[in-house]
């Protein structure tokens, strides 16, 4: 995909500057892009990356990826699977009757959803430039000066950090990242392997009694997927090598299985760490760059794309002028607790992975209660991020979570959602958003499934309010969409 070329100099002003174009970067820039705002994205490697990793989206990413219209094309090149065994790979089935339209793992490979969200990105007029490092920044009351590593300087509103672990962004903006070091390791990687099958897998299955981390199965075209921890210490500097898969496989199962050409390879440990700020002045940061965990659940990248578009109509709505004052402030008051969770949720699935007879009891102990539906439940709609609650005061239960997708009489509920504004879906016909109609779009359905008379959707399809009084609606709509127009 070619990119815009421009010249970089002081005077080329932007409203959003975004260091990377990974999925947060890229989704963050189509958010931006629904209000007008005027979005660069800078990423430093020249290329996308070539190798193709499978990964997970799960239920609340697909529910995004609908609000926004993409979902159809992401499903043309994913495989479905039930939304069951994530949690410390315990075997356990999906839940019955999950509270969503989309209650499903997607497989598909990373660099596909890079480059649709990309694609949708640019499609909307974000600008993205290739070999653009950031080198360093200055922020003052106006603004954000961006320096490139060619030298070549940038002048933006705002600058938020997408730039992965190692952010840049983040070791400029001086901002902790307080956590643990890794201390165990894994390899993973796609290759061929000269085995039969059925050998595999009664190996795998031998393995796997005292060793959950560890997998060997088909990745497609005769490639197999292959996980194995490392015996001993390790690191994460420079990509493994074959022979690196071919030592840990033998370490681990006795055979490496005659594994050969690799179609990617790389090493990664369970670092857990969490910024401690999201935000200073007028630099943010969002995805691996706020937040890193172990893979386990396969949380990541979703956790990523959340975050983005959380963060996306809020700063947009800072860059528009009718923000409410606290309004960019919620981001992290919402975002950075959802992080916590996460890497206290996949710190205790590597506990339970351990093959310490401490641990192997809590396992043996919560596969047993797993049985019950509750705690299946609960543990799925964690890892899936469904059951997310964010704070927004007193009120009832659905108020701060997200709403299915409803069957309304024109149609489902997040197609009305893909332009990126708020909605007020009023069962009384008697309301209006009045003043707030540039903002949120307004729709009467005596007949939607709800248990409460109105609900008013922020962009991000989470409940603002319900209720069927038109003064403490008005309130409502001034707490997160600002003074309403005249």
């Amino acid at each position: 995909m070619d990119s815009p070329q421009f010249t970089a100099e002081p005077s080329l002003r932007f409203d959003v500057i975004i260091a990377g174009c990974g999925p947060t970067g890229a989704m963050l820039a189509a958010e931006l892009r629904l209000h007008d705002v005027r979005v660069l994205v800078l990423e430093k490697d020249t290329e996308p990356v070539s190798f193709v990793r499978i990964v997970g989206l799960h239920i609340r990413s697909l529910e995004l990826m609908a609000m926004r219209g993409l979902l159809d094309r992401l499903l043309d090149h994913g495989r479905r699977r039930p939304a069951g065994g994530f949690f410390a790979a315990i075997a356990k089935p999906a839940p019955e009757g999950l509270d969503s339209a989309h209650a499903s793992l997607l497989g598909i490979p990373q660099p596909v959803v890079v480059r649709l969200l990309e694609e949708h990105a640019i499609a909307l007029g974000a600008q993205v430039r290739r070999g653009g490092a950031v080198a360093g920044f200055e922020q003052d009351d106006e603004g954000v000066t961006v320096e490139l590593a060619d030298g070549g300087r940038l002048r933006s509103r705002y600058l938020v950090g997408c730039d992965g672990a190692r952010s840049t962004v983040r070791k400029l903006l001086g901002v902790g990242f307080p956590g643990e070091p890794s201390r165990t390791w894994t390899l993973m990687g796609e290759l061929e392997v000269g085995v039969p099958p059925e050998e595999i897998a009664a190996k795998v299955t031998e393995v796997r009694e005292t060793d959950q981390r560890f997998v060997l199965g088909p990745a497609g075209a005769g490639v197999y997927r292959v996980v194995v921890p490392v015996s001993g210490p390790s690191d994460d500097r420079g990509e493994p090598t074959l022979e690196d898969f071919r030592q840990q496989l033998r370490a681990i199962a006795g055979t490496d299985f005659g594994v050969h050409s690799p179609r990617w390879l790389s090493r990664f440990g369970d670092a857990t760490r969490l910024a401690e700020r999201y935000r200073v002045g007028r630099v943010l940061l969002a995805g691996d760059a706020a937040h890193i965990h172990p893979r386990t659940g396969g949380q990541g990248l979703n956790l990523g794309v959340q975050d983005a578009f959380n963060l996306g109509w809020k700063l947009a709505a800072q860059v528009r002028g009718w923000a409410p004052e606290t309004l960019l402030d919620t981001y992290q008051a919402e975002r950075h607790p959802v992080a916590e969770d996460v890497l206290d949720n996949t710190r205790a699935q590597m506990e339970l992975l351990s093959n310490e007879p401490g641990p192997q009891a809590v396992r043996r102990l919560l596969t047993e209660l797993m049985d019950f539906d509750q705690v299946n439940r609960y543990l799925i709609e964690k890892i899936t991020a469904i059951g997310i609650r964010y704070d927004f005061g007193e009120g009832p239960d659905l108020l701060g979570r997200r709403l299915r997708d409803l069957e309304l009489q024109q149609g489902h509920l997040y197609g009305l959602l893909h332009r990126g504004r708020g909605l007020l879906l009023d069962r009384t016909e008697r309301l209006t958003v009045g003043g707030w109609s540039d903002r949120v779009d307004y729709l009467a359905d005596p007949t939607a499934a709800l248990d409460v008379p109105c609900v008013l959707l922020r962009p991000d399809g989470h409940v603002a309010w319900t209720g069927d009084d038109q003064q403490d609606l008005d309130a409502h709509l001034s707490r997160w969409f600002g003074k309403p127009i005249d």
